[in-house]
């Protein structure tokens, strides 16, 4: 009968408690502008620098995105675009500098390598 009660689960303990670890969906939804970063775009590595600002608890960012999915929640694409997004030069670097990088076809009748 001892074998089949419950035993506490093996490994280490989490770092983050259980209120803590509700506490990250907020976190994350006040903005990475609110703790000093700038644009509104979340990474993991943000995400782990505020984890550690808050809760005084280091985890590397590879980890932080499962600690997000744990609690349902994803880092997302920003909604809007960057603020010092400049139109004109993206559109003078599609138009002058992409035809020089882009793969050009072989012509007919050549020889193929592959």
């Amino acid at each position: 009968m001892a074998g089949l009660r419950r035993h506490p689960a093996p490994g280490r303990q989490p770092r983050l408690s259980a209120e803590q670890r509700a506490q990250l969906p907020a976190l994350v939804e006040r903005g990475p502008e609110a703790y000093g970063f700038r644009g509104q775009v979340w990474t993991c590595k943000r995400v782990a620098e505020v984890i550690r600002r808050t809760f005084g608890v280091s985890y590397h960012p590879a980890h932080v995105s499962r600690l997000l999915h744990a609690v349902r929640h994803s880092v997302q694409r920003p909604r809007t675009r960057a603020a010092q997004r400049n139109e004109a030069a993206i559109a003078a670097w599609w138009r002058e500098r992409w035809p020089a990088l882009e793969k050009k076809r072989p012509p007919k009748g050549a020889p193929s390598f592959g």
